[in-house]
C-alpha cells in the first residue's frame, strides 16, 4: 500500500450515507438514526480521497441554499490508619495519593502528578520538579521550558517517564524531501493546531530531559495509559481551501430574487466543487512529524487502510487514537483514525470506547438523540484495533457515564426528543433517562438490556458503575439517586431511588456499600415552585447503599457560601480521597461579602479544604491550606489564561496534605493545617508574547 504523510487533522462531513435527501418543501431532510452502525476501513488511497472529496462538496453544497442565507434550517441546533511519619523523615511516606481514576490500572493523564517523593507540575509552560518528601524539605529542584501550552502529562515511574502533551502550532504541509528547522525559520511550511508529545527521563528528578517529541496534528480530546502504552486520541476540523467563496458577489436585487439567488449560488458551488476536486489527498492530510536531535523534522507515514467511514450521519470532525509504547521509543506511533467527531472516551484495561451523537443537521420536531459507540481492543500495547459498533438512545454527561464490566458495555442516557409546539416551528424538548447495557455480536454493539425510563423532565448530573450495581442522580429541582441491578445483563433493573434536595455532580466508592459524592445544595422549591439559589452551597455526602432498594444519605457538610466553587465538583482529578488515613481534600474558592473591607481579593478565599470522612462517623471539617497570600501578592494583573494562582489540585502522603496551584505548592501537617510547614513557589508567566 502506498504511504503517505500521515493525517488527523481533516474534519470531514461525516454523513456516509446520502447527504441530499429532499423534501416537498426543497429542503434536506436530516439523515434518520442508523440501528446498526460499522466503521469501515477504505482499501485504496483512491478511495479514501474520493470519500473526502464527495463529502466535502455534499457539505458545501447544503451550505449554499437560500434558506441557509434568509435565516432556515441550519440557523438552529438541538437543545440539549497508617503508621505516623515525621515532617523531617528523609524515607518516603508509607501512603500517598496519586490521580484519581475511574478505572484502576488506567492512568489519565493531569497537569500534576506525584510519586510520594517528587510532585510534577505543568504551569506556565513549564514542567516544575518540586521533591516533596521530606515534608519539611518542599522544594523546586529543576525546572523544563516547553514549547506551546503544555497542559497534561503522565508519569511512568517504573520507566522514569513523563509524557507531556502540548498544544502547538505545527507544519503539516512540509517538502517531499523532509523538513529542517529552516522550514519554521523561513515560513514555508502550512500551519495546523497540533499535540505536541513530548517524552520526558527523569531518571534523575533534578535533572529532566527531553527523549523523544511528537507533534500529532489535531487537538488532544483525551488520553490513557496502561503500563508502558499510550493512548493520545486526537480530534480536529476540517479545514477548507482558502480561495473557496462562501457567499454571492454583490449584485443589486439578488436578495430580493429567490431564484436569482439560486443560480448564483449554483454557480458557486459548482466553482467550488471544481477547488475541492483539483487537490490532492496530501493536501487533506496533514503529516505527523517526528523531530530529531539535530532539530530535523521528519514525517510518520501511514497506511489509507488506517481510515475509517462511518455509516451513520455524525457530526463533522476527526478522530484518531495514536499508541505510543514507552518501551519502544523512536518506532512510529501507531494510529487508527474515524472519519467522526467523538464526544467521549473511556477505557477499561482491555477496551477503549468512543462516542458521538447522531447528527441532526438542524432540529425538527420528532427527532431523538442517539449515541454512537466505537470499541477499540488496547490489549496490544503497540496498537489500538476496531472491533466492534453501535448506539443507544440518549446522550451521555461525561466519562463516568460508560462502564464495561465482563464483556458489557453499560451506558446511561438522557434522551431527549422534540415534540411538536404550535409556538415553535422547531419543537420542544422533552427528556428522560435510562441505563442501557450493549453486548458484543460479530462486530456489532447491540443493546441486549435496559431499564425502564426514569425521572422524566430531568436530566443525568452524575453516574457511576461499580461492579453490578449502577447509581444514577439526575436533577430538575430536586437530587433522585436511583440505584440500579445489573446483575443480569439482559435484565438490568432500576430498584432503588431517594430524592434530597441539590444534586451530585460527582460519585465516588467509599467501599461497596457507601458513596461519598460531592455536588450542589438547593434548598427544596417553595409552594410556588420558585427555587431560592441564594441557598446554594457546595455539599459533601455520604450514602448508604447497603439496603439496595432503600438508599439513604446517611452524612452531609454544607461547604462555603453562595459563592463556594470546587473544581472537584466537576473535575473528578481535583477530588483527592485518601483511604489509608480516612481524609478527603478538595480545592475551594469562595468570596466572604464583608462590606467593612474595600479590597476584593482580601475577601477572596483561595484554599485546600481537608475533611475527615467514615461511614460511620461522618463528614468532618479537618481545616484548610490558604493560598490567598500567594493569591494577593500576584494579583489579577499577572494572570493569563494558562497561569493563575488558585488552587486546583493536592497531594496527601501520611500526616501531611499539600495543596498545588500554577504558583507553587504549600504543605502543612494535618494536626494544623493553619501552619505552614513549607511553600515551593512557581514563578508567573511574565512575557505573554513569548510565552515566558
Amino acid at each position: 500500500m502506498t504511504r503517505l504523510h500521515r493525517f488527523r487533522s481533516a474534519a470531514l462531513f461525516l454523513c456516509s450515507l446520502p447527504v441530499s435527501v429532499a423534501c416537498s418543501d426543497g429542503s434536506i431532510e436530516p439523515p434518520a438514526v442508523q440501528q446498526r452502525v460499522a466503521l469501515e476501513a477504505f482499501s485504496t488511497c483512491e478511495a479514501l480521497e474520493a470519500h473526502v472529496e464527495d463529502n466535502a462538496v455534499a457539505l458545501m453544497r447544503s451550505y449554499l441554499r437560500p434558506d441557509y442565507f434568509y435565516g432556515g434550517p441550519l440557523r438552529g441546533g438541538i437543545e440539549v490508619g497508617a503508621p505516623t511519619a515525621d515532617a523531617n523523615s528523609s524515607q518516603g511516606p508509607s501512603a500517598y495519593t496519586k490521580t484519581n481514576v475511574q478505572v484502576q490500572g488506567v492512568d489519565e493523564a493531569d497537569f500534576m502528578k506525584n510519586t510520594g517523593t517528587h510532585i510534577y507540575t505543568l504551569a506556565g509552560g513549564r514542567l516544575f520538579v518540586a521533591k516533596s518528601w521530606p515534608a519539611a524539605d518542599l522544594s523546586v529542584i529543576a525546572e523544563l521550558d516547553l514549547e506551546g501550552y503544555p497542559y497534561s502529562m503522565f508519569l511512568d515511574d517504573k520507566r522514569n517517564r513523563i509524557v507531556v502533551l502540548s498544544s502547538v502550532n505545527a507544519p503539516y504541509v512540509i517538502p517531499p524531501d523532509g523538513a529542517s528547522a529552516d522550514c519554521l525559520a523561513y515560513g514555508y511550511c502550512s500551519w495546523a493546531v497540533a499535540t505536541k508529545v513530548s517524552i520526558i527521563d527523569v531518571t534523575n528528578p533534578a535533572q529532566p530531559s527531553i527523549r523523544d517529541e511528537l507533534f500529532l496534528p489535531g487537538w488532544l480530546q483525551n488520553s490513557r495509559r496502561i503500563e508502558g502504552s499510550v493512548r493520545v486520541v486526537l480530534g480536529d476540523h476540517f479545514r477548507w481551501p482558502d480561495n473557496m467563496q462562501w457567499w454571492p458577489d454583490y449584485e443589486e436585487g439578488l436578495w430580493e430574487n429567490e431564484a436569482l439567488l439560486q443560480a448564483r449560488l449554483d454557480r458557486l458551488a459548482d466553482d467550488n466543487e471544481e477547488i475541492l476536486r483539483a487537490r490532492s489527498l496530501s493536501d487533506w492530510l496533514p503529516s505527523a512529524l517526528r523531530r530529531l536531535p539535530d532539530g530535523q523534522l521528519i514525517s510518520v507515514p501511514y497506511e489509507c487502510s488506517d481510515f475509517h467511514r462511518v455509516t451513520a450521519s455524525v457530526d463533522l470532525g476527526f478522530t484518531t487514537v495514536a499508541t505510543i509504547n514507552l518501551d519502544n521509543l523512536g518506532a512510529p506511533p501507531e494510529q487508527t483514525s474515524v472519519i467522526a467527531s467523538t464526544s467521549e472516551v473511556y477505557a477499561s484495561l482491555e477496551s477503549l470506547y468512543l462516542a458521538t451523537r447522531h447528527w441532526w443537521w438542524w432540529p425538527r420536531p420528532g427527532q431523538i438523540d442517539h449515541t454512537y459507540l466505537f470499541k477499540f481492543d488496547i490489549t496490544d500495547p503497540n496498537q489500538a484495533r476496531f472491533v466492534a459498533a453501535g448506539g443507544a438512545p440518549g446522550h451521555i454527561l461525561n466519562q463516568f457515564a460508560l462502564d464495561e464490566h465482563e464483556g458489557f458495555l453499560r451506558i446511561a442516557t438522557t434522551i431527549a426528543s422534540r415534540e411538536e409546539d404550535p409556538d415553535n416551528e422547531w419543537g420542544r424538548i422533552v427528556t428522560t433517562n435510562r441505563v442501557s447495557v450493549l453486548g458484543e455480536r460479530s462486530g456489532s454493539l447491540e443493546v441486549v438490556g435496559q431499564t425502564r425510563d426514569i425521572a422524566e423532565g430531568e436530566r443525568i448530573t452524575s453516574a457511576r458503575f461499580l461492579g453490578t450495581k449502577g447509581f444514577v442522580v439526575t436533577f430538575r429541582q430536586v437530587d433522585p439517586l436511583f440505584t440500579v441491578d445489573l446483575s443480569s445483563p439482559t435484565n438490568p433493573r432500576v430498584v432503588g431511588e431517594l430524592k434530597v434536595p441539590g444534586f451530585s455532580s460527582y460519585i465516588h466508592p467509599l467501599d461497596e456499600n457507601y458513596l461519598l459524592t460531592i455536588g450542589t445544595h438547593i434548598d427544596e422549591p417553595d409552594p410556588n415552585g420558585q427555587v431560592n439559589w441564594q441557598t446554594r452551597s457546595m455539599k459533601l455526602s455520604i450514602f448508604d447503599v447497603t439496603d439496595f432498594e432503600n438508599p439513604v444519605e446517611k452524612f452531609t457538610e454544607l461547604v462555603g457560601t453562595s459563592n463556594g466553587y470546587s473544581e472537584a465538583a466537576w473535575e473528578h482529578k481535583a477530588f483527592n480521597y485518601f483511604p489509608e488515613r480516612g481524609l478527603l481534600a478538595i480545592p475551594f474558592s469562595d468570596y466572604i461579602q464583608d462590606g467593612s473591607r474595600e479590597d476584593y481579593w482580601g475577601q477572596f478565599v483561595s484554599e485546600l479544604r481537608v475533611f475527615r470522612v467514615g461511614a460511620d462517623t461522618g463528614i468532618a471539617p479537618v481545616g484548610a491550606i490558604s493560598m490567598s497570600d500567594i493569591y494577593q501578592e500576584y494579583r489579577y494583573d499577572q494572570w493569563s489564561w494558562r497561569w493563575s494562582p488558585w488552587v486546583r489540585r493536592s497531594v496527601m502522603a501520611d500526616d501531611f496534605a499539600y495543596a498545588v496551584s500554577d504558583a507553587g505548592i504549600r504543605v502543612a501537617n494535618v494536626a494544623n493545617l493553619s501552619q505552614t510547614i513549607a511553600t515551593a513557589q512557581f514563578a508567573p508567566v511574565v512575557d505573554y508574547g513569548s510565552g515566558r
